[in-house]
């Protein structure tokens, strides 16, 4: 195979773009450095492409590796034929190769092992060969030996059965046709698993696998949220699952393939067949669907709490605001923390919002700590007690000329930061709660720069999370995580070590020594004095250079996107820039790319830009509802909170979520709701019923709808 140019095909680039790529990535350059400084080697391709170019780069690699090794495998054991030697060649996945390999693969004991031997491998080729013009059972009482345990001409034929049926079972074709009849035919059917019946009676049991009690589905029209559902019903033995496939089509066409009208081998074929289907292909061939839709699905739901993740991560910070943080509780109070606009937590405290007698004692605390340091936002957490907390905010803004506005922060992942030891590193004197309300007030100001703290599968953005491949998942979320950080740089004299071990290039290790670094000599001059860091030599520096900023450092270009490899020529283009409004002629002076002299102007126009800036900013708030005030019509400003499969749930100041299905989303068809929604976006949404007993809100966007 030509991975080159299976790749060019498959990603519809030019040969150029991934040759220069895969070459890029062979000399170790991180996906972040490769997509903003080599635009011209990759034609501009973007972090995503590049890391979904190179995710197929390792899977095609890993399958020729495979390919070679069976190869190798075949011909020592003096299995390799041309015919093997060109499928192998032609095989596009893994599964093909295994496939293939299947046959000569050297098996476990199993009932076709023992029969052969028992001696009744040649019995099996004279029946498989279906030419026999004598009686069957003539030919097989030859092979009875009781010495080896075959004391009649039936119990020979059953071992020869045996053999042939794991030898059908094994065959490429039959996998293939097993396969693709059972994934395009095949019905998925669950019902409630008869211990959950026994256990609970029908009251309670209906709930979150209600919709599953009798349900089936086409396999090919499996939606990824539905298969991962009953997976965890399946898991926690609430749901029995099981794949029906077209038995009587499939045996039908496995005898086109295998079975000749010969009277003598028909009706042992017709068995042996029967019982390789149903004994040794269908349970091996459901597995691996079930596999694949599982992998699938898990895909699909990685991808969703990626992008969701990518939002979250890149909400606006708000700068330059004194903030009061709340983590709301009923029994230990609510944990305040007041932070200035460094992140700097000023004062913390404890106020009990949810008891009744101690509501005008908790409101006195909060006004004076809101005057006290000129708090300008409310920041609330969204968890336990939320609303009960709210309410009270907004009440004590009502009652009195206080500025503030208050607005609700996705708390997700705040407690087990406080916990970490991080955390207790950070703020060494506070109680574990009390970091939880910093964390809130962080996150707000800055939502990169503290969630990066957080392992990014306990923000809370996600779906099924915990039924799917954990590794793949941290690793995919991980990338979200880096190519955030790199796309919005970060400051070299104030960013944590969490966040500096984000940046490419930088390990654990080497963001440890820049804190080190940072405290023995004070406040980073430039970025070449990275290049003093232990551990920091010149293959690192190259690639996280251009993301480290120095706003107040000797060069001015150390607080711009621009790569000090390219520090020349963005002088050289401040010198004669008036010379030529055309950047091609500019560009080719200057002996440089026009994607990179476009990026270099763009930095210079804008000198430590944040890219969050140009996003529109949260919602604040003033004012509580409750879900008793909504009725249907009602139109509300929300915040979009999570995206999923079927829709995306939005914080319109109720304390609950509603739900947009996807169906609601837009009036034009989407396939799925990250065409119109993104987690953080801020959206009017109108009320089309409420149901408070089951605290449910479904939502529409489509506002120029009648009820």
């Amino acid at each position: 195979m030509n991975i080159i140019q299976t790749l060019t095909d498959e990603f519809s680039l030019a040969l150029w773009q991934v040759e220069n790529t895969v070459k890029l990535i062979d000399e170790d350059n991180t996906i972040p450095f490769i997509a903003r400084y080599r635009k011209e080697a990759t034609g501009s391709m973007d972090d995503q492409q590049l890391r979904a170019l190179h995710e197929r780069l390792v899977y095609l690699r890993n399958l020729e590796e495979r390919k070679e090794q069976v190869l190798r495998s075949l011909e020592e054991h003096g299995h390799l034929t041309d015919e093997i030697a060109v499928a192998l060649h032609d095989a596009a996945t893994l599964t093909a190769v295994e496939d293939i390999y299947r046959p000569y693969k050297p098996k476990r004991r199993t009932r076709a092992t023992i029969a052969e031997e028992r001696g009744l491998k040649p019995l099996a080729e004279l029946v498989f060969a279906q030419e026999l013009d004598a009686d069957i059972y003539a030919a097989a009482a030859q092979f009875v030996d009781p010495e080896k345990g075959v004391e009649t001409a039936e119990e020979a034929l059953a071992g020869a059965s045996d053999i042939i049926a794991e030898r059908i079972s094994d065959d490429p074709l039959c996998r293939s046709l097993v396969r693709n009849m059972t994934q395009k035919e095949g019905i998925i059917r669950t019902s409630i698993a008869k211990k959950a019946e026994e256990a609970l009676d029908k009251d309670k049991r209906a709930g979150v696998y209600d919709m599953y009690a009798e349900f089936h589905e086409p396999i090919i029209k499996m939606a990824g949220h539905r298969i991962l559902a009953i997976n965890r019903g399946e898991k926690e033995n609430q749901l029995k699952v099981a794949l029906e496939a077209p038995t009587d089509d499939i045996i039908a066409g496995l005898q086109d393939l295998f079975i000749k009208n010969n009277p003598n081998t028909l009706l042992i074929m017709q068995d042996a067949l029967a019982d390789s289907y149903k004994r040794l292909t269908a349970p091996a061939v459901e597995r691996e669907i079930r596999t694949e839709l599982t992998e699938r699905a898990e895909e699909g739901a990685i991808k969703v709490f990626s992008e969701n993740l990518r939002q979250l991560l890149l909400q606006p910070p708000i700068k330059g605001h004194m903030v009061l943080a709340i983590d709301p509780g009923f029994r230990t109070g609510c944990k305040l923390a007041v932070v200035n606009d460094t992140g700097k937590v000023l004062e913390t405290g404890v106020v009990y919002c949810t008891i009744g007698n101690q509501t005008a004692a908790a409101k006195s605390k909060l006004a004076q700590m809101v005057t006290t340091h000129g708090v300008n936002i409310i920041a609330i957490g969204n968890g336990t007690a939320s609303r009960e907390t709210e309410a009270v905010v907004a009440e004590l803004l009502r009652e009195t000329d206080l500025t503030a506005q208050y607005i609700i922060v996705n708390e997700a992942g705040a407690s087990v930061y406080s916990a970490s030891p991080l955390a207790a590193e950070e703020f060494p004197d506070f109680d574990v709660s009390l970091r939880s309300a910093a964390s809130i007030g962080r996150r707000l100001q800055d939502p990169l720069a503290e969630l990066v703290k957080i392992d990014p599968k306990s923000i809370g953005v996600g779906q099924y999370q915990h039924d799917m491949n954990q590794k793949r998942l941290g690793d995919t979320l991980s990338t979200v995580v880096e190519d955030c950080v790199n796309s919005v740089g970060v400051d070299l004299n104030t960013a944590s070590p969490s966040l500096l071990s984000y940046v490419a290039g930088v390990s654990t290790a080497i963001a440890k020594n820049i804190l080190e670094y940072r405290e023995e000599n004070g406040k980073f001059e430039s970025r070449k004095e990275l290049l003093k860091v232990k551990k920091l030599g010149p293959k690192t520096f190259k690639q996280c250079a251009g993301f480290m900023r120095i706003p107040d450092g000797t060069n001015p270009l150390d607080n711009t996107g621009v790569h000090p490899e390219s520090y020349d020529v963005a002088q050289k283009y401040l010198a004669q820039a008036e010379k030529s409004p055309r950047i091609e002629d500019i560009a080719k002076e200057l002996a440089v790319g026009v994607p990179t002299l476009k990026d270099i102007i763009k930095e210079l126009a804008k000198p430590g830009r944040d890219p969050r800036e140009d996003l529109p900013p949260p919602l604040l708030r003033s004012d509580v509802l409750d879900m008793k005030d909504l009725t249907e019509g009602m139109t509300l400003q929300g915040t979009v909170r999570n995206v999923i499969d079927f829709g995306a749930f939005v914080d319109i100041g109720v304390h609950q979520d509603g739900l947009v299905h996807i169906s609601q989303l837009s009036n034009r068809f989407i396939k799925h709701p990250l065409e119109a929604v993104s987690v953080g976006d801020v959206v009017t949404v109108r009320v089309l019923s409420v149901d408070i007993a089951k605290k449910r809100i479904a939502l529409s966007m489509k506002l120029g709808e009648g009820k």
